[in-house]
């Protein structure tokens, strides 16, 4: 079993940055495969980056070039650096992970999400 915990989200202005935090536990953590989705206001569930365990990075064409993906295996921590935001970004944002070398589209593992909310 692992237990993923978000942190760092909150408020900002359009044009601000966030740093989300996700730690995970339960299980080895250089195993695990990790990314992050999001869920907007009345919007189905949409990936936005993942590192998986071998160091890859993606990102979805909305992320990239703004967001960056990095993890810290000494730590166990996955983050999410997400500069220039914009009121679109808006979401509750869950940390996931898979133990395989791959990021499956529907992990096994979800954290409970953290709200950033972007003002205009």
């Amino acid at each position: 079993q692992v237990r993923l915990a978000e942190s760092g989200g909150g408020s900002v202005q359009t044009g601000g940055s966030l740093r989300l935090s996700c730690e995970a536990s339960g299980r080895t953590f250089r195993n695990l495969s990790l990314g992050w989705w999001r869920i907007a206001p009345g919007k189905r569930r949409e990936f936005v980056a993942a590192v998986w365990r071998g160091g890859e990075l993606y990102y979805s064409d909305s992320a990239k070039d703004r967001f960056a993906i990095s993890r810290d295996n000494d730590k166990s921590l996955v983050y999410l650096q997400m500069d220039y935001l914009r009121p679109e970004d808006t979401a509750i944002y869950y940390c996931a992970a898979d133990e395989k070398s791959y990021l499956h589209q529907a992990p096994d593992y979800w954290g409970q999400g953290t709200q950033v909310t972007v003002s205009t």
